[in-house]
Protein backbone atom coordinates (compact mmCIF):
# COMPACT_ATOMS: atom_id res chain seq x y z
CA UNK A 1 0.00 0.00 0.00
CA UNK A 2 0.98 3.53 -0.65
CA UNK A 3 1.48 5.79 2.27
CA UNK A 4 -1.05 8.07 3.07
CA UNK A 5 1.13 11.69 2.98
CA UNK A 6 -0.83 12.81 6.16
CA UNK A 7 -0.01 9.79 8.50
CA UNK A 8 3.04 11.49 9.49
CA UNK A 9 1.98 14.52 10.38
CA UNK A 10 -1.15 12.40 12.29
CA UNK A 11 1.42 10.48 14.43
CA UNK A 12 2.98 13.76 15.66
CA UNK A 13 -0.19 15.70 16.33
CA UNK A 14 -1.06 12.02 18.04
CA UNK A 15 2.07 12.62 20.00
CA UNK A 16 1.85 16.09 21.11
CA UNK A 17 -1.39 15.58 22.03
CA UNK A 18 -0.17 12.74 24.09
CA UNK A 19 2.39 14.80 25.87
CA UNK A 20 -0.24 17.27 26.94
CA UNK A 21 -2.79 14.56 28.35
CA UNK A 22 0.49 13.27 30.57
CA UNK A 23 1.73 17.00 30.93
CA UNK A 24 -1.67 17.42 32.51
CA UNK A 25 -2.17 14.50 34.84
CA UNK A 26 1.27 15.62 36.15
CA UNK A 27 0.08 18.71 37.32
CA UNK A 28 -2.90 17.83 38.55
CA UNK A 29 -1.13 15.43 40.85
CA UNK A 30 2.08 17.94 42.12
CA UNK A 31 -0.36 20.69 42.26
CA UNK A 32 -3.48 19.20 44.31
CA UNK A 33 -2.25 15.85 44.48
CA UNK A 34 -5.27 12.18 44.32
CA UNK A 35 -7.96 14.54 45.25
CA UNK A 36 -7.07 16.84 42.58
CA UNK A 37 -8.21 14.32 39.87
CA UNK A 38 -12.30 15.04 41.90
CA UNK A 39 -12.09 18.57 40.18
CA UNK A 40 -11.57 17.28 36.48
CA UNK A 41 -13.06 14.25 36.70
CA UNK A 42 -16.39 13.29 36.85
CA UNK A 43 -17.77 9.31 37.11
CA UNK A 44 -21.33 9.05 35.00
CA UNK A 45 -24.19 7.04 36.50
CA UNK A 46 -24.06 3.04 35.79
CA UNK A 47 -20.06 3.26 34.67
CA UNK A 48 -17.16 1.82 36.84
CA UNK A 49 -14.85 4.97 36.89
CA UNK A 50 -11.45 3.03 36.94
CA UNK A 51 -12.29 0.64 34.37
CA UNK A 52 -13.92 3.94 32.15
CA UNK A 53 -10.67 5.58 32.45
CA UNK A 54 -8.69 2.93 31.27
CA UNK A 55 -10.71 1.56 28.62
CA UNK A 56 -10.11 5.63 27.03
CA UNK A 57 -6.66 4.88 27.85
CA UNK A 58 -6.43 1.78 25.60
CA UNK A 59 -8.14 3.17 22.91
CA UNK A 60 -5.92 6.45 22.86
CA UNK A 61 -2.53 4.04 22.64
CA UNK A 62 -4.23 1.37 20.49
CA UNK A 63 -5.07 4.55 17.88
CA UNK A 64 -1.26 5.68 18.58
CA UNK A 65 -0.45 2.15 17.49
CA UNK A 66 -2.66 2.36 14.39
CA UNK A 67 -0.65 5.45 13.12
CA UNK A 68 2.60 3.77 13.76
CA UNK A 69 1.95 0.80 11.74
CA UNK A 70 0.36 3.33 9.13
CA UNK A 71 3.75 5.20 9.13
CA UNK A 72 5.83 2.02 9.19
CA UNK A 73 4.87 0.84 6.28
CA UNK A 74 3.54 -2.42 8.01
CA UNK A 75 0.17 -3.09 6.74
CA UNK A 76 0.31 -3.90 2.94
CA UNK A 77 -2.00 -6.00 0.96
CA UNK A 78 -1.59 -8.96 2.09
CA UNK A 79 -2.36 -8.34 5.49
CA UNK A 80 -4.65 -5.32 6.32
CA UNK A 81 -8.10 -7.43 6.88
CA UNK A 82 -6.08 -9.02 9.75
CA UNK A 83 -4.97 -5.24 11.23
CA UNK A 84 -8.22 -3.98 10.49
CA UNK A 85 -9.83 -6.95 12.26
CA UNK A 86 -7.56 -6.56 14.95
CA UNK A 87 -8.21 -3.08 15.71
CA UNK A 88 -11.99 -3.51 14.90
CA UNK A 89 -12.41 -6.04 17.56
CA UNK A 90 -10.33 -4.29 19.97
CA UNK A 91 -12.30 -1.38 20.00
CA UNK A 92 -15.40 -2.47 19.46
CA UNK A 93 -15.23 -4.30 23.23
CA UNK A 94 -13.58 -1.16 24.28
CA UNK A 95 -16.59 0.85 23.95
CA UNK A 96 -19.20 -2.19 25.21
CA UNK A 97 -16.93 -3.01 28.76
CA UNK A 98 -16.93 0.45 29.07
CA UNK A 99 -20.65 0.71 30.06
CA UNK A 100 -20.76 -2.50 31.93
CA UNK A 101 -20.94 -1.07 35.65
CA UNK A 102 -21.00 -4.52 37.84
CA UNK A 103 -18.60 -7.46 36.63
CA UNK A 104 -19.13 -10.73 38.11
CA UNK A 105 -16.46 -13.90 39.29
CA UNK A 106 -13.91 -11.94 40.08
CA UNK A 107 -14.67 -11.50 43.53
CA UNK A 108 -14.48 -15.56 43.93
CA UNK A 109 -11.11 -15.02 42.40
CA UNK A 110 -10.26 -12.76 45.20
CA UNK A 111 -11.57 -14.35 48.27
CA UNK A 112 -9.35 -17.31 46.78
CA UNK A 113 -6.13 -15.69 46.36
CA UNK A 114 -6.89 -14.21 50.24
CA UNK A 115 -7.61 -17.43 51.65
CA UNK A 116 -4.16 -18.75 50.39
CA UNK A 117 -2.38 -15.27 52.07
CA UNK A 118 -4.28 -16.43 55.30
CA UNK A 119 -3.66 -20.13 55.05
CA UNK A 120 -7.23 -20.99 55.14
CA UNK A 121 -9.16 -23.17 53.16
CA UNK A 122 -10.46 -21.99 49.70
CA UNK A 123 -13.99 -20.94 49.71
CA UNK A 124 -16.58 -23.70 48.20
CA UNK A 125 -17.09 -20.96 45.39
CA UNK A 126 -13.52 -21.76 43.59
CA UNK A 127 -13.20 -24.61 41.64
CA UNK A 128 -10.00 -24.81 39.80
CA UNK A 129 -6.93 -26.05 41.11
CA UNK A 130 -4.91 -23.74 43.33
CA UNK A 131 -2.78 -22.35 40.75
CA UNK A 132 -4.96 -19.42 39.62
CA UNK A 133 -5.76 -17.80 42.73
CA UNK A 134 -1.65 -18.53 43.76
CA UNK A 135 -0.73 -16.48 40.76
CA UNK A 136 -3.39 -13.55 42.24
CA UNK A 137 -1.68 -13.65 45.72
CA UNK A 138 0.18 -10.63 45.23
CA UNK A 139 -2.66 -8.60 44.27
CA UNK A 140 -4.96 -10.09 46.48
CA UNK A 141 -4.80 -7.28 49.17
CA UNK A 142 -5.53 -4.51 46.91
CA UNK A 143 -8.75 -2.79 47.08
CA UNK A 144 -11.50 -4.79 45.44
CA UNK A 145 -12.07 -1.98 42.32
CA UNK A 146 -8.28 -1.60 41.91
CA UNK A 147 -7.92 -5.68 41.85
CA UNK A 148 -11.12 -5.95 39.40
CA UNK A 149 -8.91 -3.31 37.08
CA UNK A 150 -5.78 -5.34 37.43
CA UNK A 151 -8.20 -8.53 36.20
CA UNK A 152 -10.04 -6.48 33.80
CA UNK A 153 -7.30 -5.06 31.75
CA UNK A 154 -5.26 -8.84 31.51
CA UNK A 155 -8.65 -10.17 29.93
CA UNK A 156 -8.62 -7.62 27.35
CA UNK A 157 -4.92 -8.39 26.81
CA UNK A 158 -5.71 -11.48 26.46
CA UNK A 159 -8.18 -11.36 23.88
CA UNK A 160 -5.76 -9.14 21.85
CA UNK A 161 -3.36 -12.33 21.95
CA UNK A 162 -6.63 -14.60 21.26
CA UNK A 163 -7.38 -12.73 17.71
CA UNK A 164 -3.82 -13.28 17.00
CA UNK A 165 -3.44 -17.25 18.10
CA UNK A 166 -7.14 -18.23 16.75
CA UNK A 167 -6.03 -16.34 13.22
CA UNK A 168 -2.79 -18.40 13.31
CA UNK A 169 -4.29 -21.47 14.59
CA UNK A 170 -7.02 -20.90 11.34
CA UNK A 171 -3.80 -20.84 8.99
CA UNK A 172 -2.35 -23.67 10.51
CA UNK A 173 -5.85 -25.52 9.28
CA UNK A 174 -5.24 -24.27 6.09
CA UNK A 175 -7.22 -20.98 5.74
CA UNK A 176 -5.64 -18.33 4.40
CA UNK A 177 -4.40 -15.26 6.00
CA UNK A 178 -7.10 -12.96 4.37
CA UNK A 179 -9.88 -15.65 5.26
CA UNK A 180 -8.60 -15.79 8.48
CA UNK A 181 -8.67 -12.32 9.70
CA UNK A 182 -12.42 -12.25 8.06
CA UNK A 183 -13.52 -15.66 9.66
CA UNK A 184 -11.86 -14.56 13.33
CA UNK A 185 -13.31 -10.87 13.28
CA UNK A 186 -16.50 -11.84 12.87
CA UNK A 187 -16.40 -14.13 15.33
CA UNK A 188 -15.26 -12.38 17.87
CA UNK A 189 -17.48 -8.95 17.06
CA UNK A 190 -20.87 -11.48 17.61
CA UNK A 191 -20.02 -13.70 20.00
CA UNK A 192 -22.59 -14.00 23.38
CA UNK A 193 -19.66 -16.52 25.48
CA UNK A 194 -17.05 -14.01 25.02
CA UNK A 195 -18.98 -10.97 26.09
CA UNK A 196 -19.64 -12.90 29.10
CA UNK A 197 -16.13 -13.87 29.56
CA UNK A 198 -15.62 -10.37 30.01
CA UNK A 199 -18.58 -9.66 31.77
CA UNK A 200 -17.58 -12.12 34.46
CA UNK A 201 -13.78 -11.15 34.10
CA UNK A 202 -13.29 -15.12 33.54
CA UNK A 203 -10.07 -17.24 32.85
CA UNK A 204 -11.09 -18.85 29.43
CA UNK A 205 -9.33 -16.72 27.24
CA UNK A 206 -6.02 -17.04 29.22
CA UNK A 207 -6.98 -20.66 28.58
CA UNK A 208 -7.96 -21.10 25.43
CA UNK A 209 -4.64 -19.02 24.74
CA UNK A 210 -2.77 -21.64 26.32
CA UNK A 211 -3.99 -24.22 24.24
CA UNK A 212 -3.90 -22.28 20.98
CA UNK A 213 -0.27 -21.69 21.49
CA UNK A 214 0.50 -25.42 22.96
CA UNK A 215 -1.61 -26.52 19.17
CA UNK A 216 0.46 -23.76 17.20
CA UNK A 217 4.26 -24.84 19.03
CA UNK A 218 3.63 -28.89 18.42
CA UNK A 219 5.98 -30.67 17.45
CA UNK A 220 8.67 -28.37 16.87
CA UNK A 221 8.88 -26.83 20.16
CA UNK A 222 7.60 -29.73 22.45
CA UNK A 223 8.51 -28.86 25.89
CA UNK A 224 7.15 -25.03 25.79
CA UNK A 225 4.29 -26.84 23.99
CA UNK A 226 3.48 -29.48 26.65
CA UNK A 227 4.01 -26.64 29.07
CA UNK A 228 1.86 -24.53 28.11
CA UNK A 229 -1.12 -27.17 27.74
CA UNK A 230 -0.05 -28.20 31.68
CA UNK A 231 -0.13 -24.44 32.62
CA UNK A 232 -4.02 -24.42 30.97
CA UNK A 233 -5.08 -27.65 32.95
CA UNK A 234 -3.78 -26.15 36.02
CA UNK A 235 -5.57 -22.93 35.52
CA UNK A 236 -9.24 -25.06 34.04
CA UNK A 237 -9.04 -28.81 34.82
CA UNK A 238 -10.96 -29.95 31.75
CA UNK A 239 -8.79 -29.18 29.12
CA UNK A 240 -6.58 -32.29 30.72
CA UNK A 241 -9.40 -33.82 28.00
CA UNK A 242 -7.18 -32.60 24.98
CA UNK A 243 -4.18 -35.00 25.94
CA UNK A 244 -6.12 -37.71 23.89
CA UNK A 245 -5.52 -36.36 20.91
CA UNK A 246 -1.73 -36.07 21.82
CA UNK A 247 -1.52 -39.63 22.73
CA UNK A 248 -2.93 -40.14 19.37
CA UNK A 249 0.77 -38.95 17.53
CA UNK A 250 2.47 -41.39 20.30
CA UNK A 251 5.36 -38.90 20.99
CA UNK A 252 6.41 -40.05 23.85
CA UNK A 253 8.75 -37.03 24.33
CA UNK A 254 6.34 -34.83 24.08
CA UNK A 255 4.07 -36.72 26.56
CA UNK A 256 7.43 -37.33 29.11
CA UNK A 257 7.44 -33.13 28.92
CA UNK A 258 3.94 -33.31 30.26
CA UNK A 259 3.80 -35.19 32.92
CA UNK A 260 6.90 -33.53 34.23
CA UNK A 261 5.94 -30.22 33.95
CA UNK A 262 2.55 -30.84 35.27
CA UNK A 263 3.84 -32.32 38.23
CA UNK A 264 6.36 -29.73 38.80
CA UNK A 265 3.61 -26.92 38.49
CA UNK A 266 1.69 -28.78 41.17
CA UNK A 267 4.89 -29.09 43.35
CA UNK A 268 5.39 -25.21 42.68
CA UNK A 269 1.79 -24.51 43.84
CA UNK A 270 2.14 -27.06 46.36
CA UNK A 271 5.24 -25.06 47.91
CA UNK A 272 3.91 -22.23 48.22
CA UNK A 273 0.15 -23.16 49.75
CA UNK A 274 0.51 -26.52 51.19
CA UNK A 275 -1.87 -29.74 50.58
CA UNK A 276 -4.44 -28.30 51.55
CA UNK A 277 -5.70 -25.94 48.53
CA UNK A 278 -5.60 -28.84 46.83
CA UNK A 279 -8.00 -30.75 49.20
CA UNK A 280 -10.20 -28.35 48.95
CA UNK A 281 -10.41 -28.53 45.22
CA UNK A 282 -11.41 -32.01 45.08
CA UNK A 283 -13.82 -31.40 48.01
CA UNK A 284 -15.52 -28.54 45.99
CA UNK A 285 -15.71 -30.33 42.99
CA UNK A 286 -17.39 -33.14 44.74
CA UNK A 287 -19.94 -30.76 45.88
CA UNK A 288 -20.53 -29.02 42.61
CA UNK A 289 -20.65 -32.58 40.60
CA UNK A 290 -23.61 -33.89 43.42
CA UNK A 291 -25.37 -31.08 43.16
CA UNK A 292 -29.24 -31.52 42.96
CA UNK A 293 -30.21 -27.99 41.51
CA UNK A 294 -30.69 -26.98 38.10
CA UNK A 295 -29.69 -23.62 36.76
CA UNK A 296 -30.84 -22.75 33.48
CA UNK A 297 -27.83 -20.76 33.24
CA UNK A 298 -26.18 -23.93 33.39
CA UNK A 299 -26.86 -25.86 29.84
CA UNK A 300 -25.28 -28.96 30.98
CA UNK A 301 -26.63 -32.68 31.18
CA UNK A 302 -26.68 -32.68 34.81
CA UNK A 303 -29.01 -29.03 34.65
CA UNK A 304 -31.29 -30.13 32.04
CA UNK A 305 -31.97 -33.77 33.32
CA UNK A 306 -32.04 -32.39 37.36
CA UNK A 307 -34.95 -30.09 36.33
CA UNK A 308 -36.78 -32.41 34.02
CA UNK A 309 -36.45 -35.22 36.53
CA UNK A 310 -37.62 -33.14 39.03
CA UNK A 311 -40.01 -32.05 36.95
CA UNK A 312 -41.51 -35.55 36.31
CA UNK A 313 -40.95 -36.51 39.97
CA UNK A 314 -38.18 -39.07 39.37
CA UNK A 315 -36.16 -39.69 42.59
CA UNK A 316 -32.42 -38.21 42.77
CA UNK A 317 -30.73 -41.68 41.92
CA UNK A 318 -33.01 -42.09 39.01
CA UNK A 319 -31.78 -38.87 37.84
CA UNK A 320 -28.04 -39.04 38.33
CA UNK A 321 -28.04 -42.84 36.77
CA UNK A 322 -30.24 -40.37 33.68
CA UNK A 323 -27.29 -38.07 33.83
CA UNK A 324 -24.31 -41.11 33.76
CA UNK A 325 -26.07 -42.94 31.13
CA UNK A 326 -26.93 -39.52 29.13
CA UNK A 327 -22.69 -38.44 29.35
CA UNK A 328 -21.62 -41.90 28.75
CA UNK A 329 -23.54 -42.32 25.32
CA UNK A 330 -22.03 -38.33 24.57
CA UNK A 331 -18.96 -39.16 25.64
CA UNK A 332 -18.94 -42.30 23.14
CA UNK A 333 -20.56 -40.74 20.42
CA UNK A 334 -17.48 -37.67 20.70
CA UNK A 335 -14.66 -40.35 20.59
CA UNK A 336 -16.39 -42.13 17.52
CA UNK A 337 -16.48 -38.68 15.44
CA UNK A 338 -13.30 -37.92 16.95
CA UNK A 339 -11.70 -41.30 15.47
CA UNK A 340 -13.51 -41.00 12.24
CA UNK A 341 -12.12 -37.23 11.75
CA UNK A 342 -8.55 -38.80 12.63
CA UNK A 343 -9.07 -41.81 10.33
CA UNK A 344 -10.53 -39.37 7.62
CA UNK A 345 -8.02 -36.17 8.30
CA UNK A 346 -11.38 -34.38 8.06
CA UNK A 347 -10.17 -31.37 8.98
CA UNK A 348 -6.19 -31.19 8.36
CA UNK A 349 -4.43 -33.59 5.88
CA UNK A 350 -0.67 -34.00 6.37
CA UNK A 351 1.94 -37.33 6.47
CA UNK A 352 3.94 -35.10 9.35
CA UNK A 353 3.39 -35.85 12.55
CA UNK A 354 0.26 -33.63 14.27
CA UNK A 355 -2.05 -34.83 11.58
CA UNK A 356 -3.65 -37.34 14.41
CA UNK A 357 -4.00 -34.17 17.28
CA UNK A 358 -5.20 -31.53 14.55
CA UNK A 359 -7.81 -33.72 13.11
CA UNK A 360 -8.97 -35.20 16.65
CA UNK A 361 -9.26 -31.83 18.49
CA UNK A 362 -12.59 -30.03 17.14
CA UNK A 363 -14.25 -33.04 18.59
CA UNK A 364 -12.19 -33.26 21.69
CA UNK A 365 -13.00 -29.27 22.95
CA UNK A 366 -16.76 -30.42 22.47
CA UNK A 367 -16.20 -33.26 24.63
CA UNK A 368 -14.33 -31.23 26.97
CA UNK A 369 -16.97 -28.97 27.02
CA UNK A 370 -19.84 -31.17 27.59
CA UNK A 371 -18.35 -33.23 29.74
CA UNK A 372 -17.98 -30.58 32.55
CA UNK A 373 -20.85 -30.96 35.22
CA UNK A 374 -21.36 -27.69 34.85
CA UNK A 375 -21.45 -25.59 31.36
CA UNK A 376 -21.64 -21.63 32.19
CA UNK A 377 -22.81 -19.39 29.30
CA UNK A 378 -19.14 -18.74 28.93
CA UNK A 379 -18.05 -21.86 28.33
CA UNK A 380 -19.43 -21.71 25.07
CA UNK A 381 -15.93 -20.28 23.78
CA UNK A 382 -14.08 -23.54 23.84
CA UNK A 383 -15.95 -24.54 21.16
CA UNK A 384 -14.74 -22.03 18.72
CA UNK A 385 -12.82 -24.38 16.27
CA UNK A 386 -15.49 -27.19 16.60
CA UNK A 387 -17.56 -24.57 15.15
CA UNK A 388 -14.88 -22.85 12.53
CA UNK A 389 -13.43 -25.69 11.09
CA UNK A 390 -16.73 -26.97 9.97
CA UNK A 391 -16.75 -24.07 7.36
CA UNK A 392 -14.10 -26.38 5.43
CA UNK A 393 -16.53 -29.02 5.25
CA UNK A 394 -20.09 -28.64 4.83
CA UNK A 395 -21.54 -28.15 1.40
CA UNK A 396 -24.78 -28.85 0.94
CA UNK A 397 -27.43 -25.82 1.73
CA UNK A 398 -29.25 -28.60 4.48
CA UNK A 399 -25.90 -28.50 6.08
CA UNK A 400 -25.88 -24.77 6.34
CA UNK A 401 -28.83 -24.16 7.88
CA UNK A 402 -28.06 -26.66 10.57
CA UNK A 403 -24.68 -25.22 11.32
CA UNK A 404 -26.25 -21.58 10.90
CA UNK A 405 -28.86 -22.73 13.37
CA UNK A 406 -26.21 -24.32 16.07
CA UNK A 407 -23.98 -20.95 15.15
CA UNK A 408 -26.83 -19.04 16.26
CA UNK A 409 -27.91 -20.99 19.42
CA UNK A 410 -23.85 -21.24 20.40
CA UNK A 411 -22.72 -17.35 19.99
CA UNK A 412 -25.38 -15.34 18.57
CA UNK A 413 -28.38 -15.71 20.79
CA UNK A 414 -28.41 -13.72 23.88
CA UNK A 415 -28.61 -16.28 27.75
CA UNK A 416 -31.94 -16.22 28.98
CA UNK A 417 -33.82 -18.53 31.63
CA UNK A 418 -36.76 -20.54 30.11
CA UNK A 419 -36.68 -24.67 30.32
CA UNK A 420 -36.16 -25.93 28.14
CA UNK A 421 -35.31 -23.40 24.87
CA UNK A 422 -32.86 -21.67 26.72
CA UNK A 423 -30.75 -25.38 26.42
CA UNK A 424 -30.09 -24.17 23.14
CA UNK A 425 -25.86 -24.06 24.21
CA UNK A 426 -26.59 -28.12 24.82
CA UNK A 427 -28.09 -28.76 21.58
CA UNK A 428 -25.64 -26.60 19.39
CA UNK A 429 -22.32 -28.84 20.19
CA UNK A 430 -24.76 -31.64 19.56
CA UNK A 431 -25.51 -30.58 16.01
CA UNK A 432 -21.95 -29.53 14.92
CA UNK A 433 -20.92 -33.13 16.60
CA UNK A 434 -23.34 -34.77 14.04
CA UNK A 435 -22.07 -32.98 10.82
CA UNK A 436 -18.39 -33.64 12.13
CA UNK A 437 -19.81 -37.55 11.58
CA UNK A 438 -21.34 -36.59 8.38
CA UNK A 439 -18.50 -34.99 7.19
CA UNK A 440 -16.26 -38.12 7.79
CA UNK A 441 -17.92 -39.66 4.96
CA UNK A 442 -16.96 -37.58 2.13
CA UNK A 443 -12.67 -36.84 1.78
CA UNK A 444 -11.43 -33.56 0.33
CA UNK A 445 -11.70 -30.40 1.61
CA UNK A 446 -15.64 -28.46 0.15
CA UNK A 447 -14.84 -26.92 -3.08
CA UNK A 448 -17.37 -23.93 -2.30
CA UNK A 449 -14.05 -23.14 0.72
CA UNK A 450 -11.82 -23.78 -1.95
CA UNK A 451 -12.93 -21.37 -4.14
CA UNK A 452 -13.52 -18.11 -1.90
CA UNK A 453 -10.38 -19.21 -0.01
CA UNK A 454 -7.91 -18.54 -3.38
CA UNK A 455 -10.79 -15.71 -4.16
CA UNK A 456 -9.71 -13.51 -1.46
CA UNK A 457 -6.29 -14.34 -1.78
CA UNK A 458 -6.00 -13.44 -5.32
CA UNK A 459 -8.38 -10.49 -4.56
CA UNK A 460 -6.50 -7.44 -5.36
CA UNK A 461 -6.20 -4.64 -2.80
CA UNK A 462 -6.99 -1.02 -2.96
CA UNK A 463 -3.84 1.09 -2.51
CA UNK A 464 -3.65 4.04 0.49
Amino acid sequence: MKQFRPIKSAMQIWMMLTALIAASIIFIYLRWGIAGFDLFIQQWPLTNLSITLASTAVTWLLLGALLYFLQAGSINHSNVLTFSGFFLVAWVYLNSLNDHYRYGDYTYYQQAALSLVKNRHLPDTYFYLPLWATLLKPIAALETNTFLLVLWLMNFLSLMVFFILLHLVLQRYGFSARLSALVTTLFLLVNAPLLRTLDYVQVNIHVLNLIFGSLLLYPKRPLLSALLLAIAIHLKTSPAVLVLGFLLEKDWRWLTWLVLTTILIGAITMAANGLMPFADYLHNIRILSASRDAIFHDTSFDSFLSFAGSFLHLGFPVIRILVYAFKVSFAAAAIFVMARCVRNQAFYISTERGAYLFNAIPALFILMTLASPVVWEHHGLFLALSFLLLLKRIELPSEWLWFGFAYFLEFVLPTFDFFPWSYGRLVAPLIVLGLMWKATKTKGTSPFFIAFNEWLTKLPAVGI
